[in-house]
């Protein structure tokens, strides 16, 4: 079943606020405020803040426009938008979900009033459409798995995404939800064929155009360019083999948002997983050091891979000792967060245990290959490596 929600979910990829009474504004006074240029300077220094999880200090920003737009769903959206990014360095988190929901509740709500003043029309449509996209992303999620409301907020994104199209010229925020349309249209039954059926009753995509329009909006949007860039960065990283290219965008973000833990972890890993190990460490270092002081954001997600790139750095310099430490830590984080079942943590065991056994301490390596034996798949690779090596003993 979560497959079939693919493509609804990626398409756009406080509490309840009172109800905002529209037939009290003057309509013919009413701005297009995602288009608005003086608004998007007003309110530059508090978007920086939030994605670089200053959050009270945005949070301030966003509610003083709320007082002033509380008839448009812009600042209730960014409102949302500041409660999803306290979700994305832990998605198993749920704390700030009902806070996130009744905001992107509340978007819906005014959007679907202003969608009914023709002036307002398309620009209602985007924010109903990224609304819905938000909340599907949510429920998608591993450690959410609601599909029958994810299935739903898709199904409503796409509709409202296709209200939009053809309007740019009017921001390019509008550009976002084609884009990832595009993409992910032709990726989905590329890597699973049993979908192709399904997806022969949706509109032909187009990845190559669909990484274009991202890179647009990129460069050119306001609202949606960060969004576009992780979107890109993660596309580009993971599913187009464009490392260098992902790199160039995770630096960006990092040097950008120095105290975004998900920029900082997203930036170390590709930094190791393109083998630039001297560039990998003091990275890896700075996010184990705010991890330990306690930074919002940082937690045992980003420490399992710090500590673990660092241990491999240690291990492949030789020194041993801080190897040793770095993979216990791994092991620590990922214990500590459940995360029992993935390659860091067995590759963490592994390795130590290949350490005690090169320093002839026996009894040490038994545990670690045994606790691999015992956590990983059987079919796995680490599995049968952990096998192989206590075949010496």
């Amino acid at each position: 079943m979560r497959k079939l929600l693919i493509i609804s979910i990626v398409i756009l990829s406080g509490f309840r606020a009172n109800a905002v009474e529209l037939d009290s504004i003057n309509k013919s006074e009413q701005i297009i405020l995602i288009a608005d240029m003086q608004l998007q300077i007003d309110i530059n220094q508090a978007m920086n803040n939030m994605y670089n999880f200053k959050f009270e200090k945005a949070e301030q920003e966003f509610k003083y426009f709320k007082k002033k737009y509380g008839w448009h769903p812009l600042p209730y959206f960014l409102l949302g938008l500041s409660e999803w990014w306290k979700i994305m360095p832990d998605v198993r988190n749920k704390s700030h979900d009902d806070k996130f929901l009744a905001y992107m509740d509340t978007v819906i709500q005014i959007s679907e009033r202003l969608h009914e003043i023709p002036k307002h029309e398309v620009e209602a449509s985007f924010f109903l459409a990224a609304a819905y996209g938000f909340i599907g992303r949510l429920h998608s999620s591993e450690e959410r798995k609601n599909w029958t409301k994810s299935a739903f907020a898709g199904k409503n994104a796409l509709n409202y995404m296709q209200e939009s199209e053809g309007y740019h010229d009017l921001s390019p925020e509008l550009l976002f939800g084609d884009a990832l349309y595009n993409y992910f249209r032709e990726w989905v039954p590329e890597n699973y064929p049993l979908l192709k059926p399904l997806l022969a009753f949706f509109p032909r995509g187009d990845k190559v155009l669909g990484i274009k329009q991202l890179k647009e909006v990129s460069y050119n949007a306001f609202y949606t360019r960060t969004e576009a860039m992780v979107f890109l960065m993660r596309i580009l990283g993971g599913l187009e083999n464009d490392k260098p290219r992902a790199l160039q965008i995770s630096e960006y973000l990092h040097q950008t948002y120095p105290d975004n833990p998900y920029f900082h972890r997203y930036y170390a890993r590709l930094l190791y997983t393109s083998g630039k190990f001297s560039s990998t460490k003091p990275v890896a270092e700075s996010l184990l050091a705010k991890i330990d002081s306690g930074m919002l954001g940082y937690e045992g997600t980003s420490g399992r891979y710090a500590a673990f790139f660092l241990g491999q750095i240690s291990e492949n310099t030789k020194d041993f000792e801080k190897a040793k430490y770095y993979y216990r830590r791994a092991i620590e984080f990922s214990e500590d967060i459940d995360a029992t079942d993935t390659g860091y943590y067995h590759y963490a065991l592994l390795s130590l245990g290949d350490i005690y056994k090169d320093e002839g301490n026996e009894k040490q390596a038994k545990v670690f290959y045994k606790k691999v034996k015992k956590t990983a798949k059987r079919k796995d690779k680490v599995h049968e490596l952990a096998r192989d090596h206590m075949k010496d003993f």
